[in-house]
């Protein structure tokens, strides 16, 4: 199998490395290397392939709110809610799926957060891995995946990103920042800030901004995680038989929520003491 001659980074990445504050203890490097390193396999394949109840949400509402805006006129139609559902095909889905968009739509029908906004970008949220931006400096060289959501211009011409989220889990600030840092080549020379907005709770985040010195220390710890990565994976190809090694497991309790216990040989599935694991937004695959 070939591996990528230059190391990539993306927010997704960074979050298989290392967990988010408060997450530690369910955090498992075996994870990272089904994703990462054996997600050609057959039946990693068919893992990975498998969307969850929580990641069809989040893509069908981010959708939603796509369509709603490229057909404006739904916004101000007493039946566009209906009519976006009918484009998502949304009587396809289990009905958890479609009690919980049909909220979701009705709530942004109902105060659309975009309304009136200069929108420079606006995805459905289906599109796939973004065009990657090379970042090439003295010391290091990769690639940098930044799947933005949506990007507009604020009233004071502030370049704002912002990222749609549903579902219960925590904003993971280290997300933005990546958009961030994507922004300095994206838009050159122009101010950026991100923030979070949970469709299902319609709750904001505050305002994300970073400077110019730590986009630099961002730029460079970004740098170390795919060259990390990189040298992760070589050795996996190298030698297959050490995958436990390179990418060692933490089994426990969260075990039971991975998608992929059903062909790891370290889950533990016994019933969890008294410690649930928090409902996140699927594999977060794109960012």
């Amino acid at each position: 199998m070939s591996i990528p001659d230059r190391p990539f980074a993306s927010y997704h990445l960074w979050s298989l490395v290392a967990p988010a504050t408060g997450q530690e203890r369910w955090h498992c490097q075996m994870r990272r290397g089904f994703v990462k390193a054996r997600q050609h396999e057959p039946q990693v394949k068919a893992l990975l392939g498998k969307a969850t109840p929580p990641q069809r949400i989040g893509i069908l509402a981010q959708k939603g709110v796509y369509e709603f805006h490229h057909h404006r006129h739904l916004l101000k139609q007493s039946d566009g809610v209906d009519q976006v559902a009918k484009l998502l095909q949304l009587s396809h889905t289990d009905r958890e799926v479609q009690q919980r968009v049909r909220q979701i739509l009705q709530k942004y029908h109902n105060a659309p957060l975009l309304l009136n906004k200069n929108i420079l970008q606006l995805t459905p949220g289906d599109e796939g891995f973004p065009k990657p931006i090379l970042i090439d400096q003295d010391d290091y060289c990769f690639r940098l995946y930044a799947a933005m959501d949506c990007v507009f211009i604020d009233s004071d011409r502030t370049l704002h990103i912002l990222d749609f989220k549903t579902g219960k889990a925590a904003f993971d600030q280290r997300q933005a920042l990546v958009y961030l840092l994507a922004a300095r080549y994206l838009y050159p020379g122009r101010e950026a800030v991100a923030s979070f907005y949970n469709l299902e709770l319609c709750k904001k985040s505050e305002l994300i901004r970073i400077n110019h010195h730590e986009l630099a220390s961002l730029e460079f710890e970004l740098a170390h995680i795919a060259q990390q990565h990189q040298r992760d994976l070589q050795k996996y190809h190298q030698e297959t038989g050490d995958f436990s090694k390179i990418f060692p497991p933490n089994p426990g309790s969260h075990c039971r929520f991975c998608p992929f216990r059903t062909i790891c040989d370290f889950a533990d599935l016994k019933q969890p003491q008294g410690h649930s694991m928090p409902i996140l937004k699927g594999l977060g695959a794109r960012g």
